[in-house]
């Protein structure tokens, strides 16, 4: 146990920090690495200054606390912003999209056909086959409208004569 005794400071809270960025990279979260800045920084404070073992913890607390807190502000006020904000949500996805009545929705409820799956619907009386609208969701359940063509609405384009 010699080598413990020998071994510097400054290269523990260096080694630490490196460790936990190692950690960053395999667990998920953005957190792990304002801990090992704060590790860093607390091992460049030792080398220079060279304070006691309490002194070294009580510097890294508190430059892991401003670290944190202003990672936390600078990221809360400013977001990431996807390129895909409806990645994750399938019914969200689903809104403007076609599909057919696959059982008659009577009394408000039925199911709808759109691409390979069936989900339960909530709309207008209509018979099974009706090509339907999907204007919106309701936690697992689409609200449809009927699909109306440009003709029905009396938007057709005037006939060539």
């Amino acid at each position: 146990m010699d080598w413990l005794t020998d071994l510097d400071a400054a290269w523990a809270w260096i080694g630490l920090g490196l460790v936990l960025a190692g950690f960053e990279m395999i667990v998920p979260g953005v957190y792990l690495i304002w801990l090992a800045l704060a590790a860093l920084m607390t091992g460049a404070l030792t080398f220079v200054f060279d304070p006691g073992v309490s002194l070294q913890v009580v510097n890294f607390v508190f430059l892991s606390l401003i670290a944190v807190y202003t990672a936390r502000r600078m990221f809360g006020e400013t977001p990431i912003e996807s390129d895909d904000p409806l990645m994750n949500n399938r019914m969200g996805r689903l809104v403007g999209q076609t599909g057919t009545v696959a059982v008659a929705i009577e009394h408000g409820e039925g199911r709808v056909t759109q691409g390979d799956s069936q989900w339960p619907a909530r709309g207008p009386e209509l018979p099974a086959g009706t090509r339907v609208r999907i204007i919106g969701s309701d936690g697992g359940t689409l609200i449809v409208e009927p699909l109306t063509l440009l003709k029905d609405e009396g938007n057709a384009p005037p006939a060539e004569a």
